[in-house]
């Protein structure tokens, strides 16, 4: 038996070896095995059965060990590991690696413990014997005939106060079995998930869930392919829908992937799984799947759906890969997230991912979100996708009422330009007298964006990237956000040594301070990447905020979305203008989903909710189209100028970026790929660039962007990489392809 591996040893090249006459049981396609490689062993995937068509079979080596007794990559992920292989333009090594979890492929030490259980019934004459000469083993013995199951080994003897010998006695009898059992660590099964739990029972469905889940129902029956956006406001409940759904496919014997776009929404959601599965489907197990896991955590999780123990895993956007038998749903929850988007490689974006796997495998995909992306709601227009729409909330709930406050007048009336503008600070005073509680978002960390002098005007910059620094107060220390690199903030200019030195811009700890002087009685926390350091901080504060202990929070992009607290009455979104304006044509879209869905947060109680946008410019279409909530004037405005420009969805786009440490050669070579890009593809693809990127240097490296325009990925991908290969590049200049990118900064 000869089969071609992928070896992970980082070159992406198929090896073929020969398998020993005791491994080829084991030995199928997308199994995990150990070869030789030089004088080592790699790790490597099994991707073929087959010998090797220009290579003497005799000299081939052999397979050293079956990692696994089960493939690692089923047959459909092997399968989308070499699509996105082709169509991201990456190594097939790599994309196998993303797709195996570290633990996995490190053999982390699995955590087992022994265990004591009765072999045989002892016969009365026996028994009495063994009371009379060995009193120890008898009490043991009698101990372990009144239990169920098997018992931990260190905790009976513990309890009983006996030592192994009395085991080692019992075994030899053939009274007691000893065995050695592997015990799970199952993520979000702790002490902290108390503070998580949900309502078990399912409830009354209102018209507009009751047609989705019908439909959804139906889909999930005919064992087909197919991909359907449900479009539901903020409050509409899509994840009932999504429980309803998930109900279906297991009916059906089969596996469910659910995505979620942030590691702060899965406690949430899978504390609603676990407590339906409970209720309705007893047995039903939910895996967690995120980059904030234990490797112990991440490898049982991992076994338990490989083996088929679980069927459904819940995570951010890797889950995508999880073994999954017998998928028959993916749920993609706020899929409009870019956070689904992959910024190293292989640059892969979870939502698109997640479709084709589910092309691959036969299932329904759902994507789901109460302000879509442009893409996906313009392929429902063009009947790619299906459409399923929740206009209304739950229990008849009304939308927030929302204020946009105008900076620019609130500067003129107090002048000076305010953190909190009065008509928040007033909302945020009525709902702590009520009892209520308020949310205040702003998209940046830190106190203030930089640091300016009055008198030379000198601003601290980094020395690695081509920002300013960020002043922190709690630490007083300037921080890149970009590449990390900290110093003390300076009392006096570092350039003139004035003492005049001015704040600038505005970032969660500020927030937090003004919140502090206007409410002092008020119990504040800070929900930013700063404060989350500690492990389980995050659950702390979203248990103490569900249970009335935290009457304000502010925080990021965490809270923006996809958490529901009903005694959130006021939400504030401080800087609506930070999204706004930045070099890329999706800010409007971006803004727009940003503020529709923070305000999503207010009145998913019993009580009103209300929302106050504090902007610089009221007139933009996104603050606009959100005071209504109307995605779809906004999306026929938005989709109009993007038709206009040949934008996505309109043609995919490619970003080809190039880095260094030496500005010009950056820029040289660049210029130079762009002419021979030219010559060989002309008019099938239209290139715009190549331009340094808009934050040039990042890490003491120069970037420079090349935009490629063309109507589909796959036709120009295999010419474009054979081109890349063939192309002299120095050692020192970096060249990456983006396919369909989010961030162009």
């Amino acid at each position: 038996m000869i089969v071609g591996v992928h070896p992970l040893a980082g070159f992406d090249k198929v090896l073929h070896y020969t398998v020993p006459e005791h491994l080829r049981a084991d030995t199928v396609e997308g199994v995990l095995v150990r070869v030789p490689i030089v004088n080592r062993l790699h790790l490597a995937i099994v991707g073929e059965v087959g010998a090797p068509r220009d290579f003497p079979i005799e000299k081939l080596k052999a397979v050293a060990e079956v990692v696994y007794p089960f493939p690692a990559l089923p047959p459909d992920l092997l399968r989308l590991a070499r699509w996105m292989a082709g169509y991201y333009a990456c190594g097939l090594d790599a994309v196998i690696e993303t797709m195996i979890p570290a633990a996995v492929r490190r053999g982390a030490a699995l955590k087992q413990e022994k265990r004591l259980a009765v072999a045989r019934r002892a016969a009365d004459d026996e028994l009495a014997t063994l009371r009379r000469r060995a009193p120890q083993q008898a009490r043991l013995y009698e101990f372990l005939a009144q239990q169920f199951q098997p018992q931990a080994k260190a905790l009976v003897l513990e309890r009983l106060g006996l030592g192994a010998a009395v085991v080692v006695a019992l075994v030899k009898r053939g009274l007691l079995r000893e065995e050695l059992r592997r015990i799970e660590r199952v993520a979000y099964a702790d002490d902290w998930a108390e503070g998580e739990l949900v309502a078990s029972q399912p409830h009354a469905l209102n018209p507009g869930q009751a047609r989705a889940v019908a439909a959804l129902e139906s889909d999930l029956g005919t064992g087909k392919f197919g991909v359907t956006l449900l479009h539901g406001v903020t409050g509409s409940g899509k994840t009932e829908v999504y429980l309803r759904a998930i109900h279906a496919a297991l009916a059906h014997d089969g596996g469910v992937v659910f995505l979620v776009p942030e590691v702060a929404l899965t406690p949430q959601t899978v504390a609603r799984l676990r407590a339906r599965l409970e209720a309705i489907a007893p047995g039903h197990r939910c895996v967690v799947w995120h980059s904030h896991l234990s490797e112990g955590e991440r490898l049982d999780g991992w076994l338990a759906l490989a083996t088929g123990e679980a069927r459904i895993v819940v995570g951010a956007r890797s889950a995508v890969f999880a073994p999954v038998r017998n998928l028959r749903l993916v749920v993609v929850d706020e899929e409009h997230e870019p956070a689904y988007k992959q910024d190293e490689t292989p640059r892969y974006h979870g939502r698109d991912v997640a479709v084709m796997r589910a092309k691959l495998t036969g299932a329904r995909c759902v994507l789901g979100s109460a302000t879509p992306a442009l893409e996906s709601f313009a392929n429902a227009e063009a009947g790619k996708y299906g459409l399923l729409q929740l206009l209304e909330r739950v229990d008849d709930r009304r939308l927030p009422h929302i204020v946009v406050v105008d900076q620019r007048i609130e500067a003129a009336r107090q002048r000076t330009l305010p953190t909190l503008s009065q008509r928040l600070v007033d909302g945020m005073q009525a709902r702590f007298a009520r009892r209520e509680q308020t949310i205040l978002f702003i998209n940046r960390r830190g106190y203030s964006s930089s640091m300016q002098c009055r008198t030379c005007g000198h601003t601290e910059e980094c020395d690695h990237c081509s920002i300013a620094l960020t002043y922190h107060r709690t630490d007083e220390t300037l921080r890149c956000h970009l590449c990390g690199h900290v110093r003390p903030a300076p009392v006096r200019c570092p350039k003139c040594q004035a003492p005049d030195i001015r704040w600038r811009g505005l970032g969660t700890q500020r927030v937090e301070e003004a919140v502090k002087r206007v409410l002092p009685r008020a119990r504040v926390e800070r929900m930013d990447t700063d404060a989350m350091s500690k492990k389980n901080r995050l659950r702390e504060i979203l248990r103490d905020f569900r249970a009335g202990r935290i009457d304000v929070l502010v925080g990021t992009q965490m809270i923006g979305k996809g958490l529901d607290f009903p005694n959130v009455t006021l939400v504030g979104l401080v800087d609506a203008d930070l999204s706004l304006h930045v070099p890329d044509f999706r800010a409007n879209e971006r803004t727009f989903q940003l503020l529709v869905q923070v305000a999503g947060r207010a009145g998913r109680g019993d009580r009103a909710g209300e929302v106050v946008v504090q902007t610089f410019t009221p007139q933009a279409e996104p603050i606009q189209f959100s005071r209504h909530a109307d995605f779809a004037g906004f999306a026929a405005a938005e989709l109009t100028q993007r038709k206009a420009f040949g934008y996505p969805p309109y043609r995919h786009l490619i970003q080809h970026q190039f880095r260094g440490r030496n500005a010009e050669k950056v820029g040289f070579f660049a210029r130079q790929w762009a002419k021979r890009v030219e010559e060989v593809f002309g008019q099938r693809l239209e290139l715009r660039g190549p331009a340094p990127s808009p934050t040039e240097k990042i890490k003491d490296e120069y970037r420079w962007q090349l935009w490629y325009f063309t109507p589909a990925v796959t036709p120009v991908m295999p010419e474009l990489a054979k081109l890349r290969a063939e192309f002299a590049w120095p050692d020192d200049v970096i060249e990456v392809l983006d396919v369909d990118p989010v961030n162009l900064g």
